[in-house]
């Protein structure tokens, strides 16, 4: 026997073989069962009822397909296992149909084909689980816009390049963090809106010449808009891109913050403290807190930017049509860095909810740094009329000089300015005591910096009021979204259950 022969012996002679079932149409059977099914149910329904508004199968014959539909048990088909009888779920689903209905059943396929119903299922799967997420983003965000509100007088060290730079407040830096979450929000509802668009009626990539209605079966399956050109319905996978993208960009925002909250959880900077129930101890040093929360948010955040980055990267090159390049073996990656982002959105918002912060530790350190001088250069400016890059040159020596005794920002003495001052423009500042130590307040420099988006207390409430506005806009396009999928849904079922007669 050679090995031809062999292998046919080993993987049979008929569709599909034995390692092909394997490693392709078995994995892709469980994700269908899993996810794709309610959607091609309901694509059923749609397009039964269509079909029958547009008179192109009798009452009748849509009330016998309707009966069909109804037997058919779906959760025994979810708790299946594949078996090689059947491709895939579809044509599994489509064999129960036709036993249930008999050949009549067969008319539900009239004028569509697997290409534009499975971009259908696809973009209805994406759709629920953006709405999810978006739904746990804005949970997180008003946890952020509360977590400001509490700390628009906590002042801290805004840091550049790593280094000490300028007084704020944590409430400026945390409105920051909400602003950028509201960025990706704002880029998950814009690719929401390109998702949300139906194929159905493109059939394999021409139309059909039967009179169907394509905007019927976008308004059953509560589509926004119709996808007007059909070769792009079945052949764009843009729409998988741009929920990639947004949803890879928002986990490397989030990243990058929570980065920063590691570091601040740490002894040495002692700014933080995570609640316990988000903290791990250690199997041997017992005076250890691990804030493991933010470890694994970290860590999945890192694997949710490389899921997208496999759409992305799976879409790459692909030929313009229908190919399987973009449907079963990619889409799970799509879901997946949805379902973790949504994950450490909840679990972002709990941790934050319930953390404490050291506003003691905060000040000291900010009242003890250099981060102020910029408005004691500021200062000069103001009272001696100098210009600021001859401010910044007397305030870099004053710098220079209290680092040289051992001196804290706020330990900076009148003598001391005044002396670096005779060094730079000849001549003593007009500065006096008070004035210097309102100079170098931390309090004082984010008081009076209220231009817009300033770290002032007033100019952050006002942001917050503004952010918390933007909330109940964004909390009402979620929900009007998934009330408009939930009314659709349900009103499919009714149709199907009256027509069935049961």
């Amino acid at each position: 026997m050679g090995y031809r022969e062999k292998w046919m012996e080993a993987e049979g002679t008929s569709f599909p073989g034995k390692t092909y079932a394997e490693v392709v149409l078995e994995p892709a059977f469980k994700e269908a069962k899993t996810h794709l099914l309610g959607p091609m149910m309901a694509i059923n329904k749609a397009h039964l009822i269509m079909l029958q508004r547009q008179q192109l199968v009798s009452l009748d014959e849509a009330k016998q397909i309707a009966k069909a539909i109804r037997a058919i048990d779906t959760e025994a088909l979810r708790q299946a296992s594949y078996t090689g009888q059947f491709e895939d779920l579809f044509f599994q689903v489509e064999h129960q149909l036709l036993e249930h209905a008999g050949e009549i059943a067969g008319n539900l396929h009239l004028a569509r084909s697997r290409n534009d119903m499975g971009i259908a299922i696809y973009r209805m799967v994406l759709r629920e689980k953006l709405l999810e997420t978006l739904a746990s983003a804005l949970k997180l965000k008003e946890q952020l816009l509360l977590f400001a509100s509490d700390h628009t007088g906590t002042l801290m060290i805004g840091y550049t390049h790593t280094q000490q730079a300028q007084p704020t407040t944590l409430a400026h830096y945390m409105m920051a963090v909400a602003d950028s979450l509201n960025r990706d929000i704002r880029r998950m509802m814009a690719s929401y809106a390109n998702c949300n668009r139906s194929s159905m009626g493109a059939a394999a990539l021409t139309t059909s010449g039967f009179a169907i209605s394509r905007e019927q079966m976008m308004e059953l399956l509560a589509f926004d808009e119709l996808i007007d050109n059909s070769y792009d319905a079945i052949g764009g996978a843009d729409y998988l891109g741009e929920i990639a993208a947004a949803v890879q960009l928002a986990a490397i925002n989030l990243g990058r913050v929570v980065q920063d909250m590691l570091l601040w959880c740490t002894q040495e900077f002692g700014a933080l403290h995570v609640a316990a129930p988000y903290v791990q101890i250690s199997s041997i040093m017992p005076q250890k807190r691990n804030p493991v929360s933010f470890e694994h948010m970290r860590a999945l955040l890192s694997s949710c930017a490389g899921n997208t980055n496999t759409v992305l990267t799976m879409i790459h090159n692909t030929p313009f049509g229908d190919i399987v390049d973009t449907e079963d073996d990619m889409q799970p990656y799509a879901w997946k860095s949805l379902a973790i982002l949504d994950n450490i959105y909840r679990l972002f918002a709990a941790v934050i909810g319930t953390m404490e912060v050291n506003k003691e530790v905060l000040r000291e350190r900010t009242q003890g740094s250099f981060a102020t001088v910029t408005e004691l250069a500021d200062t000069l400016v103001r009272t001696d009329g100098l210009s600021f890059r001859k401010a910044h040159h007397i305030v870099s020596d004053v710098v220079r000089q209290a680092l040289a005794q051992g001196q804290a920002a706020d330990q900076i003495t009148l003598s001391l300015v005044n002396e670096s001052a005779r060094r730079h423009i000849g001549r003593e500042t007009t500065l006096n005591e008070q004035t210097l130590r309102e100079a170098l307040d931390p309090a004082h420099f984010v008081d009076i910096r209220s231009l817009p988006g300033g770290p002032s207390p007033k100019e952050v409430q006002r942001m917050i009021g503004i952010r918390m506005n933007e909330q109940q806009a964004h909390l009402k396009w979620v929900g009007q979204a998934q009330d408009k999928i939930r009314r659709a849904m349900r009103h499919l079922d009714e149709v199907i259950l009256e027509w069935s007669g049961t």
